[in-house]
């Protein structure tokens, strides 16, 4: 058998573009839940920041009086 095998019945590569169209839909899924994920992450770090830096000036200017 060679290397590369193309069979002479081309219905031998149905399985595998099928296989190959379910893996990209999955790839495809998971990176849209990351990005999701990541957006949820980012907005929790802004109100996490502006909430230390409201109370960081609070302190500053109670320091200043």
């Amino acid at each position: 058998m060679p290397f590369l095998y193309f069979p002479d019945d081309k219905s031998a590569y149905i399985p595998a573009a099928i296989e190959f169209l379910v893996i990209l839909i999955l790839c495809i899924a998971v990176f849209l839940m990351f990005k999701k994920i990541s957006k949820k992450q980012e907005m929790k770090a802004q109100e996490i920041e502006a909430r230390i830096l409201g109370e960081r000036n609070k302190v500053n200017s109670n320091q200043n009086i």
